[in-house]
């Protein structure tokens, strides 16, 4: 993102930190699994690419120890502070925009974060360049063109309301230059950008209470946009969040796309 400005789902919002626990527990596990193969340990270097909350770099933390660095960068660091102590080191960025914050990285890992930068092409450059030889780049994206629903059984009026507003979610997206495609093209990317051995993964919840708290935050934190849009009224979006907090439904979320390589 080149700033926080245009961005749907904004760091300063409320619910952002109800949307960034619910990606902790839908996918911190698929990520540490990935980080955990790619050998991160004590005394690395890595550079976590908007970051947003704390999770992951708080797990980087423990896995580097006092010997190792973590730079854990965002356009807006709020919810970074917990985390801003040795070996963190906490920097305001635009991965989209300005240069690396440092070289010579073990591992550089972003999630959830290209699919939103207007240019990728110089983001993903920026974060190969600046792995040391042998060092790693792990980049985790979403691809909501791939699976686009939130209901994939649409089987009944609430489901394909449901359906409706992801539609609409993703229009907001799209016209804010977010990439719905990208995650199946990340790895072509990575070798694009000169890595080798690269490999890809992807993950996708069908149901799951994270799923459903995402999506309550989610559409509490975009609905202005979307009755602002044409694209629901408050009495639909007051209908869904009933819906959806009744437990009873099965929510999905898109497919989470891990792609990795190594600089020669």
């Amino acid at each position: 993102m080149t700033s926080s400005d245009g961005y749907l789902l904004d760091n300063r919002q409320d619910e952002a930190g109800r949307r960034f626990d619910a990606f902790a527990t839908l996918f911190d596990p698929t990520t540490f699994r990935y980080l955990e193969a790619l050998g991160v340990g004590s005394g690395s270097r890595c550079w976590e690419v908007g970051a947003g909350g704390a999770s992951v770099v708080s797990w980087l933390a423990a896995k580097v120890g006092p010997a190792g660095q973590v730079v854990a960068t965002d356009i807006d660091t709020s919810r970074l502070v917990p985390a801003a102590r040795p070996p963190v080191r906490v920097l305001v960025h635009d991965v989209g925009a300005g240069e690396a914050p440092g070289e010579g990285f073990d591992l550089v890992h972003a999630r959830l974060v290209l699919v939103h930068v207007p240019d990728r092409e110089r983001a993903l450059r920026s974060m190969a360049e600046s792995l040391r030889p042998g060092g790693r780049l792990l980049i985790e994206d979403a691809d909501p063109a791939l699976q686009p629903l939130i209901c994939p059984d649409e089987h009944g009026p609430r489901e394909r309301l449901a359906n409706r507003l992801r539609h609409g979610f993703r229009r907001l997206l799209a016209d804010r230059g977010a990439d719905l495609s990208y995650g199946r093209t990340l790895p072509r990317l990575l070798r694009e950008a000169g890595l080798h051995g690269v490999q890809a993964d992807a993950y996708f919840p069908v149901a799951s209470p994270a799923c459903t708290a995402l999506e309550v935050a989610t559409v509490r934190q975009i609905r202005d946009r979307l009755v602002a849009a044409g694209l629901a009224t408050d009495a639909e979006i007051d209908q869904h969040l009933a819906d959806v907090e009744s437990g009873t439904m099965d929510l999905a979320t898109a497919p989470l796309i891990s792609a990795w390589g190594r600089k020669a």
